[in-house]
């Protein structure tokens, strides 16, 4: 059964690279409002899944506490070393002025292994439960939705055409699927496999949602917007909740 709400939520996850086809028909300012709300529902649904879903269930499995924080702390610091990698080697490109398209294909390497580790995070939730996966899987989608659309924008800007943006970006994104497959293999081989893939999740999710998102939020400065952007932030962790008590 997780094999099948697995690869069913990783396609679903695939196809949000698509999305890039509904920004062509609206303006930049509206795009902006779209973009702006969806990222204050993906900081909320990303530390909703992290402390409502993941680190209990894996506080809960675990006999060793300390050492489950740890793995919290191993995601933590890959995602700020792989965020740091790809830092450098985006300022490198610029400094050596290589052309836009070399950028553009800088971005889908980087998307690619971020798909790859989506999809493996999936796969490892669903190992544990189903509310897990579908938890992890809203998480994934919520915070997906705004990134596919600028990894679409730049695809534009770095020279490809509509119809290749769009293909290259859903190719990208289907590495997920590859992810989810990794995970589901080992995690059937490995009992132990989510005792420490669960926190490596969290960690991962605390980071994205504090590091680079909340960030995002903070460049509004208008009162109105900022109590969107809490709404929206309130929205994505009820999501979570929901969830937990649907069980």
């Amino acid at each position: 059964m997780e094999w099948l709400y697995s690869i069913g939520s990783v396609v679903l996850v695939s196809l949000l690279s698509l999305v890039g086809v509904v920004t062509l028909s609206l303006s930049e300012t509206k795009l902006k409002k779209i973009v702006f709300i969806l990222v204050g529902l993906a900081t909320g649904a990303l530390f909703g899944d992290a402390f409502i879903h993941l680190l209990p269930e894996a506080l809960g499995n675990s006999a060793n506490k300390v050492g489950t924080a740890a793995y919290v702390l191993v995601g933590i610091f890959a995602f700020f070393i792989l965020e740091k990698f790809l830092l450098w080697r985006h300022e490198h490109l610029l400094r050596e002025e290589e052309p836009e398209h070399h950028v553009g294909m800088m971005n889908l390497v980087a998307d690619g292994l971020h798909n790859l580790i989506d999809g493996m995070l999936i796969g490892a939730s669903y190992l544990v439960d189903i509310r897990i996966g579908l938890a992890t899987t809203l998480a994934v989608v919520l915070h997906e939705l705004p990134q596919e659309i600028g990894d679409f924008g730049i695809l534009l800007h770095a020279g490809f055409s509509r119809r290749r943006a769009l293909l290259f970006n859903f190719l990208c994104a289907s590495l997920a699927i590859m992810g989810a497959v990794v995970a589901l293999l080992i995690g059937a081989k490995a009992a132990a496999f989510s005792d420490f893939m669960l926190p490596i999740t969290a960690g991962g999710f605390i980071y994205i949602a504090g590091s680079d998102l909340v960030p995002e939020l903070h460049k509004e400065s208008d009162l109105t917007k900022s109590l969107l952007q809490f709404l929206a932030l309130s929205v994505g962790v009820g999501l979570m909740l929901l969830l937990l008590l649907l069980d």
